[in-house]
C-alpha cells in the first residue's frame, strides 16, 4: 500500500528540473497518488507527466497561470472531470526577484505579490468548498525561510512568503471543524534553479560562502522538500495543521 493510495493532489509549478514541484509530483505519484500538474511552462510539465507515466504512475498536465481566477476554475472542472475529487493541494508555484527595495519595481512587486500570495488565495478559495463537503482535504502552501526571517534584498519577496505563513494559519483556524488541514513548508537554501551557482554568482553572492553559513554544510535537494510534503499530504499527519515546516538545514535556529 502506498502511503497516497486513492488520493487525488493538484501541484502547482511542477514542471521545471530540477523544482520541488517536479519532486512533488513524482513522489505522490510514486505514494499511489493520483496527480495533476500545472505550470506555465507546458513542454516541461508534459516531459513530468511522461516520467510519471512511464514509471506507471498515474497524472496529466495542465497549463496554468496561477494569477488567473479563470485558469483555476480550469483546472478545477478538469480534476472533477476525471477524478470527482481532491483530496490535496499543493500551492507551489512561486517566483523571485532579488534587488535592493529602492530597485524594485512596482510592477515587480505587483507581479510577486500575484504569483506567490495572491494564486495561494485564489487556489485555496477553488479547492476549499469541495473540501469542505467532503470533510477532507489537506493544502501545502510552499513558503520560505524569506516567511520567517528578513533577508537583504528580498522586499517583495519576503512580504509575499510572509503573507503564505499566515494565510495557512488562518485556513486552518476557519476550515479545521471541516477536517480540512493547512500546512506551510519553509524551505531554506535548495539545490534547484533558483538557487544554480551562477544565478547566485549573477546576484553578487559565493555559492559557497553561502553553503557554510548552513549548519549542516549543504543545500538542500527537492527531495528533501518532497519528503516534508509527502508527510503532510499521508494519514501520517492527520493532527497537523496550521503548523510550520522549516526545511533549511538549520539556517534559521542560529
Amino acid at each position: 500500500m502506498g502511503r497516497l493510495d486513492n488520493k487525488v493532489a493538484v501541484v502547482t509549478g511542477g514542471a521545471s528540473n530540477p523544482s520541488l514541484g517536479r519532486s512533488m509530483s513524482i513522489a505522490f505519484a510514486r505514494e499511489g497518488a493520483k496527480v495533476i500538474i500545472t505550470d506555465i511552462d507546458t513542454e516541461g510539465g508534459k516531459k513530468v507527466e511522461d516520467e510519471i507515466l512511464s514509471s506507471n504512475g498515474e497524472a496529466f498536465f495542465i497549463e496554468h497561470d496561477v494569477t488567473s481566477n479563470e485558469g483555476w476554475s480550469e483546472v478545477k472542472n478538469k480534476a472533477l472531470e476525471k477524478y470527482n475529487k481532491i483530496d490535496i493541494l499543493v500551492n507551489n508555484a512561486g517566483i523571485a526577484i532579488i534587488k535592493p527595495l529602492e530597485e524594485t519595481s512596482e510592477e515587480e512587486w505587483d507581479k510577486t505579490i500575484d504569483v506567490n500570495l495572491k494564486s495561494i488565495f485564489l487556489g485555496c478559495k477553488t479547492f476549499l468548498p469541495n473540501m469542505r463537503e467532503q470533510k477532507s482535504g489537506s493544502i501545502i502552501n510552499i513558503s520560505s525561510i524569506a516567511g520567517l526571517v528578513g533577508l537583504a534584498n528580498c522586499s517583495a519577496y519576503n512580504a509575499s512568503k510572509g503573507g503564505v505563513r499566515l494565510l495557512t494559519k488562518n485556513i486552518a483556524v476557519e476550515y479545521g471543524e471541516f477536517n480540512v488541514r493547512c500546512n506551510s513548508i519553509h524551505p531554506g537554501f535548495m539545490a534547484t534553479n533558483m538557487n544554480d551557482p551562477k544565478v547566485v554568482a549573477a546576484r553578487g553572492r559565493d555559492i559557497n560562502a553561502l553553503t557554510d553559513a548552513i549548519p549542516l554544510k549543504r543545500m538542500g535537494t527537492a527531495e528533501d522538500i518532497a519528503n516534508c510534503a509527502l508527510f503532510l499530504a499521508s494519514d501520517e499527519s492527520v493532527y497537523v495543521t496550521g503548523s510550520e515546516y522549516t526545511v533549511d538545514a538549520g539556517l534559521t535556529a542560529k
